[in-house]
């Protein structure tokens, strides 16, 4: 039994004749007569009756012919899934990214790309970057977006890009007056800082100690957005990615340049030995164009 022999019963019963069929699948009358013959010889079992010249399906042959057509729905389906595998690569995007760049950036990037591209299934999640780098290293996600501070074991990176720390005061706040904040000008206000793992918290505590600034924290957290809202909150000052900033200037929170210049510095990390996906690769190019 074969798959053309099967095409060739199916064709035979769903146009009642084996002339028919032969002007369908483009062969002659005999060889269609053949195929059916050693289908038959195959399985086993008579597929039809010859009466008077006509095929009439035996009951087995209409047994069989059910298993046929369900057969050929799951080919339908598979031409379906090789056709959007064309189109589309994988069909889905599955993105982690670390929460700072996941109300901007990452926005303005599904946007372009979901125009374009709006039968693509997009998974997204905003985590902690040691939490993206988990869910990219086992394979859950395609992408990850984290900050320069993870292990870099297990996954492939690369640069993405890197955002100058602005300082944030609340509205009315003393240093919104200033031009430029320095670590200096922080000194006796609350602070609200980054995780202590963070590169560039470190960063800071490196300036603020050759500045001999003594600053007073008040609260840490992993996150630039809850530093924002917390500033926004007036409960103290903090050093943020402009970019998260963007929700809450205006709204209670006023952006300074910070001096010495630092940065926060992110990569892009994927899945070890795996070769990108054409909507992937489109994506990236999507994600670059919206810094």
């Amino acid at each position: 039994m074969n798959l053309r022999q099967i095409e060739v019963f199916r064709v035979v019963m769903t146009n009642g004749t084996t002339a028919r069929a032969a002007e369908i699948l483009h062969v002659s009358q005999p060889a269609v007569s053949k195929m059916i013959q050693e289908l038959e010889r195959s399985l086993g079992f008579d597929l039809f009756r010859r009466i008077k010249g006509r095929l009439h399906p035996t009951p087995e042959g209409q047994l069989f012919f059910r298993e046929v057509e369900q057969a050929f729905i799951g080919l339908s389906h598979l031409r379906g899934a090789a056709a959007r595998i064309r189109d589309y690569g994988s069909g889905e995007l599955r993105i982690a990214c670390l929460s700072a760049l996941s109300t901007n950036v990452l926005p303005r990037a599904l946007r372009a790309f979901m125009d374009r591209n709006p039968n693509v299934a997009v998974t997204f999640q905003a985590r902690m970057s040691s939490n993206v780098r988990d869910l990219v290293a086992s394979g859950q996600f395609d992408l990850g977006i984290v900050a320069d501070e993870i292990d870099r074991t297990g996954v492939e990176v690369s640069e993405f890009a890197r955002f100058p720390v602005a300082a944030a005061v609340p509205t009315g706040h003393p240093l919104e007056a200033l031009d430029v904040i320095r670590p200096l000008n922080l000194v006796g206000y609350p602070f609200i800082a980054l995780a202590r793992e963070d590169t560039t918290r470190r960063d800071a505590e490196h300036v603020f100690n050759e500045a001999g600034a003594a600053i007073r924290t008040v609260i840490e957290t992993p996150h630039s957005t809850t530093i924002c809202a917390m500033v926004a909150a007036g409960i103290g000052v903090g050093l943020v990615d402009p970019l998260t900033a963007e929700p809450y200037e205006g709204r209670g929170l006023t952006l300074r340049p910070f001096e010495p210049a630092l940065y926060f510095r992110t990569l892009l990390i994927k899945p070890p030995n795996r070769l990108p996906s054409r909507i992937l690769a489109e994506f990236l190019d999507d994600l670059r164009a919206a810094i």
